[in-house]
């Protein structure tokens, strides 16, 4: 169940719905994905660490063998360029169980845009579910991309740019 991803307005109550799941999931919450989701700067657009906005700039998928040689895990990492052009955002999630990467977009992909919004939840199998809606190519209408993905926890980097690299 979505909660500031559902089809209604994106609003304060569906804002404080999805807050008190948090809280009352806490005990079970990947412990990083719920510090992101509950820290006062994560969701606020003004802040500069915050996703909304941000640019795609790498996207690395990874799979890597485990201790026994026949078993591979998976792991996704994503750096953007922040919103306000100030720096980077480097996410990755360690061990991914499942992903799912969908275009509303017919024809050529471009770009993906800008990160609109995104939200964590727990999965069926008690697994973090991060879903990122992209606006996608300036000028597309609606959500252009969904993300969906599962995984362990969530690893989150800020790193700010030195005046000289920002354009």
């Amino acid at each position: 169940m979505a909660f500031i991803l559902s089809d209604s307005e994106r609003d304060e109550i569906a804002f404080a719905r999805y807050m008190e799941y948090l809280a009352h999931n806490k005990a079970i919450f990947p412990p990083r994905a719920f510090e992101l989701a509950t820290s006062d700067w994560f969701y606020n657009f003004r802040d500069h660490r915050c996703p909304h906005d941000a640019w795609l700039e790498t996207f690395q998928l990874s799979e890597t063998p485990e201790r026994k040689a026949r078993l591979r895990s998976c792991s996704i990492s994503l750096r953007l360029l922040a919103a306000y052009h100030d720096g980077h955002i480097e996410i990755t999630y360690p061990k991914v169980f499942a992903y799912s990467f969908q275009s509303f977009m017919p024809g050529k992909v471009t770009s993906h845009g800008d990160w609109r919004y995104d939200e964590f939840r727990l999965s069926e199998r008690g697994h973090l579910t991060h879903e990122i809606e992209w606006a996608g190519a300036p000028g597309a209408q609606g959500n252009s991309f969904s993300w969906l993905i599962e995984a362990d926890d969530v690893d989150f980097r800020w790193l700010p740019m030195a005046a000289e690299e920002r354009d």
